[in-house]
């Protein structure tokens, strides 16, 4: 929500039309009032707008499966790999029953031999026996494998065609002991009016993600606006959702922000190439929360010389913060 000083202006300005309105013709003080009126009604419009956004943004973090859920990241080496928490596995993952499994990768196929008599799901059905188990890079998404009674959830991502096995738990000590979010007040001076600039079609933007791999982005535009009198640019990723991702680093990256940057999402321009974008909503990537993302980092150019007060501030665990008290 905006800050008390924030929300205080607002009114301020509201209650001078207001009063204004008390001045002039009866025509003119029911102007003034109509106008009066939609100034309160655009204040706390945004408000709640501002709320349910964050509300929301809570509620996903905090999901079972959710950012928060993760608790291991693991490359998976051609070749057969059993798997699961006890020391004598390929790969030992922190959490799960002690031997899961069986994972071959073979020829850019992932295939998974379930330990015998363990009770696992397929998809969010009954594992019945060996299965291929697809990436992240699926048009249909990635095979999600049950374990400890639903708390758990395996799936195979890749990255820079590599793949890799991650691993959540809804017990997660970063999602037990998550604590609350810090915001910027947010303000009506950080909702922008932009400007696209399309690129051509099929443009491509190499960026960098926080495990070091590099990897072309379809890239389909800038997106353009001003700010203290001054022009900023950001370029835009297209990751085929309805709405396009800004990964952007500023001056508050490391000095009150995440410090490998933020992300923002802003719809997808209107037929006259306008935009709006929401400074109060940006947010922390995965990264900030847990050390087994492979978060993007902000593109060539995306590094605004521009302190952007506004949206989350770094995240501080519950840990961290009573030891900083």
């Amino acid at each position: 929500m905006p800050s008390h000083s924030g929300a205080s202006r607002w009114w301020l300005c509201a209650a001078a039309a207001l009063a204004l309105a008390g001045c002039g013709s009866p025509e003119q003080q029911a102007r003034a009032e109509r106008e009066a009126e939609r100034a309160v009604h655009a204040i706390q419009d945004f408000q709640r707008d501002q709320q349910i956004w964050r509300e929301q943004r809570h509620r996903e973090l905090l999901k079972p499966d959710g950012w928060t859920s993760l608790v291991g990241l693991h490359p998976i080496e051609p070749g057969a790999h059993y798997f699961g928490s006890d020391a004598d596995n390929g790969i030992r993952v922190g959490v799960g029953p002690g031997h899961i499994g069986l994972l071959n990768l073979d020829k850019g196929r992932l295939r998974f031999v379930p330990e015998r008599g363990l009770a696992l799901t397929l998809n969010e059905q009954p594992l019945k026996g060996a299965a291929v188990l697809l990436a992240d890079d699926s048009p249909a998404g990635p095979t999600r494998i049950g374990f400890d009674e639903g708390k758990g959830v395996l799936t195979a991502i890749k990255r820079g065609g590599r793949w890799y096995l991650r691993v959540r738990h809804a017990d997660a000590p970063s999602r037990v002991g998550f604590s609350a979010i810090e915001y910027w007040p947010a303000t009506q001076d950080w909702k922008l009016s932009a400007k696209f600039v399309a690129h051509p079609a099929g443009q491509t933007i190499e960026v960098a993600n926080i495990i070091g791999v590099i990897e072309p982005t379809p890239n389909p535009g800038a997106v353009e606006f001003e700010r203290d009198g001054r022009s900023f640019r950001l370029e835009a990723l297209d990751q085929g959702g309805e709405e396009l991702m800004l990964v952007f680093a500023d001056r508050t990256s490391g000095h009150g922000s995440y410090s490998a940057g933020r992300f923002l999402d802003v719809p997808r321009p209107n037929p006259q190439g306008k935009v709006t974008v929401d400074f109060n909503k940006a947010y922390n990537p995965p990264c900030a929360f847990t050390p087994f993302a492979t978060c993007p980092l902000p593109p060539q150019g995306n590094r605004l010389d521009l302190e952007v007060t506004a949206g989350e501030k770094a995240y501080k665990p519950a840990g961290a913060a009573a030891h900083a008290s």
